[in-house]
């Protein structure tokens, strides 16, 4: 099947106005075309036969550099690790480790980075993983451990302050404030929806054990975000607190939950899940050193959601900006390695993963750098094809 059918084929059923934003922003740049299309990669993954080998572990699925990022946890601290779990399911361990791999030879081309340092930086990556699993013990990042480019990451999200966020994406009208629409990513609701949203929405605060304590909604928008989820229903919800302390406002990200794309190719048993959108809370709760604030599950109308406060909006790290900063970048790769390996040391034996000790093992045995290496070399040059084809494609269409 031709690269643009296998796309379309895979996202039918998503609404499609937000179709065509994804299939835009896509056209942009190689690494756009690789965040956007996940299960392409793991179709083609799962057809090497000689891959190699390795423990079952819980994988976050679609890990490349740009789904490492800081966020506010429920304790309000700020911490840098793997934050988008949509994907998130049980299969071999390496599958997570060179989904990232590839992606750093598919952005550091994007960006015009000579190969040489992309062929280093994938090593070292490989080499802080199989470091941190032959350890055996999971570490993670807050920013009294942080150095270089992560501990300003953190600094700017410790400092962001709920009111930035809001400065940003909302504005007072007659008196009272509201999400503006002005924002690129925001998107008016229809006035039925908008208040049955709402309404559902009051319905959680009050029944829900992690929404926040007494708080009411103001406002709900639809939201765009991400490259991948593109296509899927999103929201955003602005909040009161009712107590007296002043003007207090936070704003809560609703998003909906569907099938992980590499089901289809992982033949591994999974669990049976309640839902999807507890597949991804339970999933990101245990190889996550700590959850996002009110990280939480909702259904409406018959679709599943995963509930989070928003989020500061520079929460990942902007590689362009790294490009004369070896020293920065070599850090920032090294803690992405050992992050990996400690999300799967902390979620392993559970519901059918490895048990660390497994993990362990594969750490000592680094046979397999070499060969993910090759692989995520070669996947990068196939992905250059599939993304001219799909621009030629888009362009024979208009």
């Amino acid at each position: 099947m031709h690269i643009t059918e296998r796309i379309k084929k895979f996202n039918e059923g998503r609404l499609p106005e937000m179709l065509q934003l994804k299939y835009q922003n896509m056209a942009e740049s190689l690494y756009c075309f690789y965040r956007g299309t996940c299960q392409l990669f793991y179709e083609d993954l799962a057809k090497i036969a000689d891959f190699p080998a390795s423990p079952r572990s819980w994988i976050c699925g679609d890990l490349h550099l740009e789904n490492f990022g800081s966020f506010k946890s429920d304790n309000r601290l700020v911490y840098f690790d793997l934050n988008d779990f949509d994907e998130a399911i049980l299969a071999p361990a390496a599958w997570e480790i060179v989904r990232l791999v590839s992606s750093i030879f598919v952005a550091f081309d994007s960006l015009g980075i000579e190969s040489e340092k992309s062929a280093k930086m994938a090593a070292l990556f490989l080499k802080s993983y199989a470091a941190t699993l032959t350890g055996g013990k999971p570490n993670y990042i807050e920013p009294k451990t942080a150095a270089g480019i992560v501990k300003e990451l953190l600094d700017d999200a410790k400092d962001q302050k709920s009111k930035d966020i809001l400065l940003k994406r909302t504005l007072k009208k007659s008196g009272a404030l509201k999400i503006t629409l002005d924002h690129p990513k925001h998107m008016k609701l229809n006035k039925a929806i908008r208040k049955e949203l709402c309404a559902h929405m009051e319905n959680w605060l009050h029944n829900d054990d992690n929404s926040p304590y007494n708080y009411k909604i103001l406002d709900a928008a639809f939201r765009i975000a991400g490259t991948g989820s593109l296509g899927l229903k999103r929201y955003l919800f602005l909040l009161k607190s009712l107590n007296d302390e002043g003007e207090k406002y936070m704003l809560i990200d609703m998003k909906q939950a569907v099938s992980s794309s590499l089901e289809h190719y992982c033949n591994i048993e999974q669990p049976v899940w309640e839902c999807n959108a507890v597949r991804i809370k339970q999933i990101q709760e245990r190889m996550q050193n700590r959850p996002p604030a009110l990280l939480s599950t909702t259904e409406f109308k018959g679709d599943h959601y995963i509930v989070q406060e928003m989020q500061p909006e520079k929460d990942h790290i902007n590689f362009n900006s790294l490009k004369d900063r070896y020293r920065d970048m070599c850090g920032v790769i090294h803690d992405m390695g050992m992050l990996t390996a400690s999300a799967q040391l902390r979620s392993s034996g559970r519901q059918g993963s490895a048990i660390a000790d497994e993990l362990i093992e594969f750490g000592k045995n680094p046979d397999w750098i070499n060969p993910i290496i090759y692989y995520a070399k070669q996947y990068a040059a196939i992905m250059k094809k599939d993304f001219n084809n799909f621009n030629i494609d888009k362009k024979n269409h208009h």
